[in-house]
């Protein structure tokens, strides 16, 4: 039979997360973490559980301190556990002016403690057995002992108050003698020997999870009290066995710190979030690139994801009532014409996420075609399947009145993996797309047919360009490379957008014609007004980025 240390005493919260990890287990009991560290590290037990972080206290300090010094098992597993602790005492009226606890309890309590007994004396004891045997023997009725309510009634305590702690939770790590296998939803913790210390190393050591786009958890940084040296403990998103793992924690120790055996992995195991989810599933309309794309993020994320398509043999009716959130996720000219189908369909409480190019005319839609209780969210991203990660693109998102609490955790999931989210109106989105995406594209459609219509060779075009130019002619070649049903919904969509094209084609005939009658003075003086619209502070970004542009351009030409 399997057996398991952690602190007692029986009815403790950690005596509560051991049985509710494995309810068959033997659990052997001991007074604090030194002894159940070393009852594992002795193999006087198969497993041990410890508490790592509180959402009160924080991280469990003692527990830092003794895994640092393991140098056999792994972290294994984890169990997140409610914390509910209550006061007793011998008597129910005698007033208290002692409250003893383990320190982490105590540290918990602190509020409780400051409002209720702000002049009781406070005793962190190691041992609460033998703490309360002193009470009940001595008769201490104005002490007060704080823990598990089932822990003070196995000591035949009265219990004083309840729930003194609310929303109180604690991870507990479970050690083992053998590392966890990959699930797909997993964590790795690292520890680093005591290193030197040199300027920017830890910039350096983050760098190499950030470029592979390794979210971290925790990190801690300490000073060894012997060397006076620093050590990092980090946990981060992921698995040993993935590669990008494998070779961020083989370049920080190889080539940040070039100290071979400085770093030393602790454990991978199942990912545990703190943070309470109200979504489980995702549900796709559309089962397309993009679609795809999200659902294999969101199950990074421990979300489960159902996807159904035309050729699906899951049909969308038959999925909607199985999930918290459906996301539709098709061509912008099918948006609305997929919402009139599904979106009635949808529940009171569940939430409607449109991942579309065009906000007006399909918000307005969305909301006349759902029923009053459904979340309706826009979120347009700026970037394509092929991008490898979400870091640093941007993404509109266009609220409504009826965007809640399931429609925060998704823009809570876009936060987390980078993207840089702009809180946009829907004229407002659609106007602005009109600029980034509408325009350019014609632009790029009108130059190509020119080119045709003048019977210019392509080939003859870089021999004959500036590097100003160029950006015309990439951002040409870029959407007649690629394919044209998605260009051509982007120049179809209504809404705002169409006003930026409209414009842009008055001014260019206005431009024209000035260009034409020769009137180099009128030509100055709009470009003096466009410049002193745009102004200092955004000319001199664009610049900025301009002349990178160039410069990466210019190598370019010179390599052929």
């Amino acid at each position: 039979m399997v057996s398991i240390a952690t602190i007692g005493p029986k009815g403790s919260h950690a005596w509560q997360a051991a049985r509710q990890y494995n309810p068959d287990a033997t659990i052997r009991l001991f007074p604090n973490l030194v002894a159940v560290f070393k009852a594992f590290s002795e193999h006087e037990t198969d497993l041990a559980l410890a508490p790592v972080y509180n959402t009160h206290e924080g991280q469990v300090k003692e527990y830092s301190r003794l895994v640092k010094g393991m140098d056999k098992g792994f972290w294994q597993d984890n169990i997140v556990l409610p914390i509910h602790l209550s006061l007793g005492t011998l008597t129910a009226t005698e007033p208290i002016t002692m409250l003893l606890g383990k320190s982490g309890v105590l540290r918990q309590c602190e509020d409780y403690i400051t409002s209720t007994y702000p002049d009781a004396t406070l005793t962190s004891v190691h041992d609460l057995d033998a703490a309360v045997r002193e009470i009940k023997e001595q008769g201490l009725v104005s002490h007060g002992v704080i823990e598990a309510e089932e822990a003070l009634r196995a000591y035949g305590l009265t219990i004083r108050a309840r729930e003194i702690a609310p929303h109180n939770r604690t991870r507990y790590a479970v050690l083992g003698p053998a590392p966890a296998p990959r699930t797909g939803y997993d964590a790795t913790t690292m520890i680093t020997t005591p290193i030197k210390d040199r300027v920017g190393i830890l910039v350096e050591l983050l760098s190499e999870f950030t470029k592979r786009s390794i979210n971290l958890i925790d990190m801690q940084t300490e000073t060894d009290p012997l060397s006076q040296e620093l050590q990092f403990y980090i946990e981060f998103e992921g698995h040993l066995s993935d590669e990008r793992v494998r070779i961020a924690i083989e370049r920080i120790e190889h080539q940040i710190i070039q100290e071979p055996g400085s770093v030393r992995v602790l454990g991978s195991f199942p990912r545990v979030d703190m943070r309470v989810k109200r979504i489980k599933t995702f549900g796709f309309i559309g089962s397309g690139d993009m679609s795809l794309w999200f659902a294999e993020r969101l199950k990074s994320e421990g979300y489960e994801t159902m996807i159904t398509g035309r050729s699906s043999v899951l049909r969308p009716e038959e999925m909607i009532p199985q999930v918290e959130v459906v996301v539709i996720c098709v061509p912008i000219s099918a948006t609305p014409a997929a919402i009139i189908e599904y979106a009635p369909l949808l529940a009171e409480n569940q939430a409607l996420i449109l991942l579309a190019g065009e906000a007006e005319n399909v918000l307005q839609t969305a909301l006349s075609h759902s029923k009053e209780g459904v979340e309706v969210l826009l979120v347009h991203n700026l970037w394509g399947p092929q991008a490898a990660t979400m870091k640093d693109k941007n993404a509109s998102v266009v609220r409504t009145v009826r965007s809640g609490v399931l429609s925060s955790e998704f823009e809570a999931f876009l936060y987390k993996h980078g993207a840089k989210i702009s809180l946009d109106a829907p004229g407002q989105h659609d106007l602005m797309m009109g600029v980034s995406q509408k325009l350019p594209t014609s632009i790029s459609v009108a130059l190509a047919m020119a080119l045709k219509e003048n019977n210019i060779p392509p080939e003859d075009i870089g021999s004959h360009a500036t590097l100003t130019s160029l950006y015309s002619i990439l951002s040409m070649a870029r959407v007649h490379s690629q394919n044209p049903r998605t260009y051509g919904e982007i120049m179809s969509t209504s809404g705002q957008g169409g006003r930026i094209v409209t414009s842009f084609a008055e001014n260019l005939k206005r431009i024209t014609e000035l260009a034409e009658s020769g009137d180099i003075e009128a030509l100055c003086g709009v470009i003096e007004e466009n410049r002193r619209y745009l102004g200092e502070g955004f000319l001199k970004d664009r610049m900025q980025q301009a002349l990178a542009v160039d410069a990466t351009l210019g190598r370019v030409l010179n390599r052929d």
